[in-house]
């Protein structure tokens, strides 16, 4: 069958045949069968087209090749794990904060069976989702309630449309920023049925440029900090403090859109000062929200906290169910507040784990695997220089280190080699040299690093 040509339409073979051909078995079993079939069907249509054009013989084992390429490509589009060999601990497109061991093997007995999500065990009644979670955000954050929503544009949204519809906000042109997806903070606002009003000038914002913009439909003073990116040289803006007297002084809600949300002083790890939620907090800002992905380290979620009030507003907001979590969102979140509670962050929650190795253990690491792969001419374990990710300090560059693939390596073929490994390993390339950061690379993940590494250099 396999040498046999195909020299007329009819000679193509039936997409059921080709669901039971012993050549495509094994490639066929990652798939759905109806997934498979349309695949089947999409290739097949697709060699027709090509052999009506080309009028050229084509065998059933050439066929089946392409069959087999386009099941591949079909099987990389579903969420796989991956190695990050990248450098960038908080790397959006994968994935952000992973999630420790600890952390999973905690929850893992609430998915396994029921839960009390929303069932009070004391009285056996309805009970409320997410209060323990909630309540323990509040506690760590120095708030007077929380709520959590599904990413922080949602909690934003929402905190818009509840405390501000129809009515004006007032945002710097400075903070006007563009985040994750296209997502422009101007146009979730208008969404939300709020008013924008726009002061000051990019980089220039001073005290009187709100005071004077504040009118009877004036609602929100809205506060976003820039976490993507740096402003620098000759710039202004006013800090929270002043904000929130403005604020207080014109009976009018101040928001502050954190983005990455650090819960603890940064300067001794990266040196550089994040502002905290709970500086957010002290400094008297009604509201204060950020995400749950970023440097918390947990999983996607928006997060919000600030006054009782304003709160239970928004928990009242007919649209809150549209953004609400599910229970594994409030099982991890939980979990990661906790450690936060305890002061157990650096050992229970992942991404801390990793930005806590030192570059000496990172030398080490390295050194170890071009041990193990035979020191091959060309591979050197050297210094390199990272940034977190996430939108979070993009000015701070983290010290790391690579396994550095001299310019004799062909570093885009390497690359895309190194992605079709089990697990895919992701790397870069920088000055046309391949580079496996080992940065956000887990202890545990050492060895099969190593054995995919292997496998190229074959």
């Amino acid at each position: 069958m396999a040498a046999q040509e195909i020299e007329k339409l009819s000679d193509f073979p039936a997409v059921e045949k080709l669901l039971q051909s012993k050549s495509l078995a094994l490639q066929l079993k990652k798939l759905p069968r109806p997934v498979a079939t349309a695949v089947i069907q999409a290739t097949i249509a697709q060699a027709k087209q090509e052999f009506k054009t080309s009028k050229q013989t084509l065998t059933q084992a050439v066929l089946n090749k392409m069959i087999i390429k386009n099941l591949k490509e079909r099987s990389k589009e579903e969420i796989c794990r991956v190695i990050n060999a990248t450098g960038i601990p908080l790397h959006t497109n994968l994935g952000r904060a992973p999630l420790g061991k600890a952390v999973l093997k905690d929850i893992q007995e609430c998915l396994f069976g029921y839960c009390n999500l929303e069932f009070d065990l004391e009285t056996g009644s309805r009970g409320k989702r997410g209060e323990a979670c909630e309540q323990y955000l509040a506690q760590l954050t120095g708030a007077e309630s929380a709520a959590v929503v599904n990413n922080c544009a949602a909690a934003l949204f929402i905190i818009l449309n509840t405390l501000a519809l129809r009515k004006s906000v007032i945002l710097s042109r400075g903070e006007m920023v563009q985040i994750g997806g296209g997502f422009r903070i101007p146009e979730i606002l208008k969404r939300s049925g709020a008013k924008l009003t726009e002061i000051g000038a990019t980089n220039i914002t001073t005290t009187d440029d709100y005071s004077q913009a504040i009118d009877k439909s004036s609602k929100i003073i809205l506060k976003v900090h820039r976490s993507n990116f740096q402003l620098s040289g000759f710039t202004k803006e006013v800090p929270v403090r002043e904000l929130a007297q403005i604020a207080r002084q014109s009976e009018i809600i101040l928001v502050n859109d954190l983005g990455s949300g650090a819960l603890f002083p940064t300067k001794k790890l990266f040196g550089h000062n994040e502002p905290t939620v709970q500086q957010s907090v002290r400094d008297g800002a009604h509201l204060t929200c950020f995400s749950g992905d970023k440097m918390l380290g947990g999983v996607q979620a928006g997060l919000i906290v600030g006054q009782k009030e304003l709160v239970d507003k928004i928990k009242s907001n007919p649209l809150f169910r549209a953004v609400r979590v599910d229970k594994i969102t409030f099982l991890i979140l939980e979990r990661i507040f906790k450690a936060y509670l305890d002061n157990t962050y650096h050992e229970n929650i992942k991404i801390w784990q990793l930005l806590a190795v030192t570059e000496s253990e990172l030398y080490s690491r390295a050194k170890s695997i071009i041990k193990q792969l035979g020191h091959p001419a060309g591979l050197s374990a050297e210094a390199t220089r990272t940034f977190l990710g996430g939108g979070g300090l993009p000015e701070t560059e983290l010290p790391s280190v690579g396994l550095v693939f001299s310019q004799d390596f062909p570093a885009t073929k390497l690359l895309k080699k190194l992605r079709s490994m089990k697990p895919p390993v992701i790397a870069r390339i920088e000055n046309d040299k391949l580079i496996v950061d080992l940065k956000a690379v887990d202890q545990s993940e050492l060895d099969i690093l190593t054995k995919s590494l292997q496998q190229i250099l074959k």
